[in-house]
Parts: structure tokens; sequence; C-alpha cells
């Protein structure tokens, strides 16, 4: 979808330079009388090349600003992909996010964000952060789970362990307080974490547990 619209943007704006340039090639008719700028057509097609080209610029400008967020996660350079309208009319999966791996098992460095949960994720960091939804903060949580499988680890209980004690840090960077990024994580661990489905939550995932790696933005750190 993105891509469509930015090609039709593109193809707008190049037909209203064209017209501009027949124009000025050809100022005046065969028998020499002056030739009207065709400025409706000219304006019309510029104002759908803008108006066409807004949706695409604020999708490369949010997906700019979530993969530097999860580049921080990660370590290194990632790339974030919010899923487009036409992408989530066709998809027929139930995760929010997802990491692909290559043939010998490497996670790809990029992740795809569903189109639900992306949103979500715009309303968090352009809204009321000391109020967030539920649904807000699964979405700040899948951005930071996605990004622990692109740093590696492929099983879902250990990067659903390393994301709940990195929340915080997400949350912050997507533009919370100290205060309200920790509880966002509290709320996450205290409310989310022990109805997530097996595979996905360990007993190693516990203070001074296998799993606790001791950082300051553990969820329990704050409790």
């Amino acid at each position: 979808m993105i891509s469509v619209l930015s090609a039709t943007s593109g193809a707008a704006v190049l037909g209203a330079a064209a017209l501009s340039g027949r124009w000025l090639l050809h100022q005046r008719e065969e028998l020499g009388r002056p030739r009207p700028f065709p400025r409706i057509s000219v304006a019309l097609l510029a104002v759908l090349g803008i108006a066409l080209a807004v949706p695409v610029v604020r999708r490369h400008h949010e997906e700019d600003r979530l993969s530097r967020v999860a580049s921080r996660l990660v370590g290194h350079r990632v790339k974030v992909h919010c899923q487009s309208l036409g992408q989530a009319l066709t998809d027929v999966g139930s995760e929010l996010g997802y990491v692909k791996y290559g043939e010998d098992g490497v996670p790809e460095q990029q992740t795809t964000i569903k189109r639900d949960p992306c949103g979500e994720l715009r309303k968090y960091y352009g809204g009321n952060r000391h109020r967030p939804t539920t649904d807000e903060i699964i979405a700040v949580h899948v951005l930071t789970h996605e990004s622990m499988h692109m740093r590696g680890l492929v099983q879902e209980d250990m990067a659903e362990c390393a994301a709940v004690q990195r929340d915080e840090e997400t949350a912050e960077m997507l533009g919370a307080t100290p205060g309200e990024a920790a509880m966002l994580a509290r709320l996450y661990w205290g409310t989310v974490y022990p109805d997530m489905p097996e595979g996905y939550t360990t007993p190693d995932c516990r203070p001074g547990g296998a799993l606790d790696e001791h950082l300051v933005t553990s969820p329990w750190v704050r409790a």
C-alpha cells in the first residue's frame, strides 16, 4: 500500500512538472496567441501528490523512530517495519510481531510489527503516557520482545524474560518519564506476563532466577 501511494504521489508530481514544462516550451499557439497556463490541472496534480505523500512520509518517520529504539536495545542497527493496511488485510497470523530466521537459524535484522500494535505504539509515544491502555502496554512490549529476537534470543520464553527486564528502557526511549516507564514495565510484568501462553513463560524468569539479569530496569527491582 505504501509503495503504491509513493508511486502514485510521484506520478502526480511528475505530471504537474510535465504540464508546467510543456507550457514553458510552448507558451504560444501556432497562430501566435498566448497559451494560458494550465493552473487548475497543475494545482490538482500537485495537491494530489502532496496528499498522497503525507502517509508515506509519516510511515517512514514512524519506522525510523521505532528502528532507533530497537537498534539501541539490540546493540547495532536493525529495522522495524510496520505492517501496511494491504498486508494486514491478507494476514492470517495471530502473532503481534515476528522476526524471520534464515536457513542457518540466525534471525534477520528486521522485524515486522503488525498494524494494530504499530498504531498503539503511535498512540503511546504521541499521547497520554502516564495512563497507558493495556493495548499500548502490550505494543511497547512487542517492540522490546522482537528486539530480543533480533539480538539472538530464539526461544520465546528467553526473549520474553529479557524483554520484561527492558520494557522500562523501551518506554523511556519512546518518550516516557522514568516514573511512567517503570509503571509500564510493572504493569506488563504483573498483569500480562502471568497470562502469557505456554512457551512464553518460565519459572526461571523471576527475581534471583536463572534468567534474572539483575538490571536496574527489571520490573521486580521497583516492585
